[in-house]
């Protein structure tokens, strides 16, 4: 049985621990939302949830705090200050920051993410921006005030959330693009596809695309989160029509994907912080357990929340 067929039976399922966390309001840099939740491993079963806030003009920062996966909701240590801010006046993030994910490089670590800039024809322009810290407890730097990887004759209208793992020595990339702008945001068809790179910062597209629209009742695909499992590498995003689900996609090369459509295993709660809509997933491993992070209603401002992958036998026991 595979891993789809299991969460199809509900063998798998993810479980959720509940509401992590959302900002007080008390921070002028985080007045709300907790979106993007990325994990970082630390020590033990200590792990840094990075996220990205509000302020009170609607821009974002990415902040963290600091978790055992053991006693998730008690929060050990918060971000005082951002640790990325929003960019300077007229670049391509003045408007915001958004994480999209976070790369190990030895004792560096390499934080991607998405550059806001509003625009005056369409509602915003995006592209990917890189933040480096040299080392632990080394704060992160702008690589360069210019987005690493920015808009051109293959990705022209937006560039939204990468993922990157390494991978028998290349890096490979699945991020976010617009094909097409609309009179509307429905009339927007983002999609994911896929990038190489050999030092993580010069990075090879084409027109190929990773993950495509399966109907017109969804408009946007955006934040994956790629893992290589043994038998296969495994995509979850999300999907927007009226609200966002967590998808999923299986791909035997990482090139070419199926998608296998919303998560089984997960969908919304009845009522709660959880009730409209769930997104952008960050999936991971830990001693020998899969965790889910994402997060809530209203595109994150109540916040994210923990989900641990439960298997059962047929007959329900554990």
């Amino acid at each position: 049985m595979t891993y789809t067929d299991a969460l199809a039976a509900r063998h798998h399922a993810w479980k959720k621990c509940g509401h992590i966390y959302s900002p007080s309001g008390e921070r002028p840099w985080a007045r709300t939302h907790a979106a993007n939740p990325i994990a970082q491993h630390q020590d033990g079963d200590l792990f840094r949830i990075y996220f990205s806030s509000r302020d009170e003009r609607n821009r974002s920062s990415i902040g963290y705090i600091l978790i055992d996966l053991r006693r998730p909701h008690e929060i050990i240590e918060e971000s005082p200050e951002p640790v990325l801010p929003v960019g300077d006046l007229g670049m391509f993030d003045d408007s915001g920051v958004s994480i999209g994910c976070l790369v190990d490089m030895q004792p560096a670590t390499y934080l991607y993410y998405m550059g806001w800039n509003l625009a005056v024809t369409v509602p915003w322009k995006n592209a990917v921006g890189l933040a480096i810290s040299e080392g632990p407890g080394e704060p992160f730097r702008r690589h360069s005030r210019f987005p690493v990887m920015p808009l051109d004759e293959i990705d022209p209208y937006t560039i939204s959330y990468p993922w990157i793992i390494e991978d028998e020595g290349v890096y490979r990339m699945w991020y976010g693009t617009s094909l097409t702008w609309g009179a509307t945001p429905g009339d927007m068809c983002h999609v994911i596809k896929y990038a190489e790179s050999v030092d993580c910062i010069h990075w090879k597209r084409d027109t190929h695309i990773a993950v495509n629209q399966t109907s017109t009742a969804e408009y946007a695909l955006c934040k994956p989160c790629v893992v290589k499992d043994p038998d296969a590498y495994r995509m979850w995003f999300c999907s927007r029509g009226d609200t966002y689900r967590i998808q999923l996609a299986e791909s035997k090369d990482g090139f070419n994907w199926e998608r296998k459509g919303q998560d089984p295993g997960i969908d919304v709660s009845r009522d709660g912080w959880d009730s409209e809509m769930i997104e952008y997933p960050c999936v991971f491993d830990h001693k020998g357990q899969r965790y889910l992070l994402y997060s809530g209603n209203d595109y994150g401002r109540t916040g994210f929340g923990l989900a641990v992958l439960e298997t059962r036998s047929a007959q329900g026991s554990r």
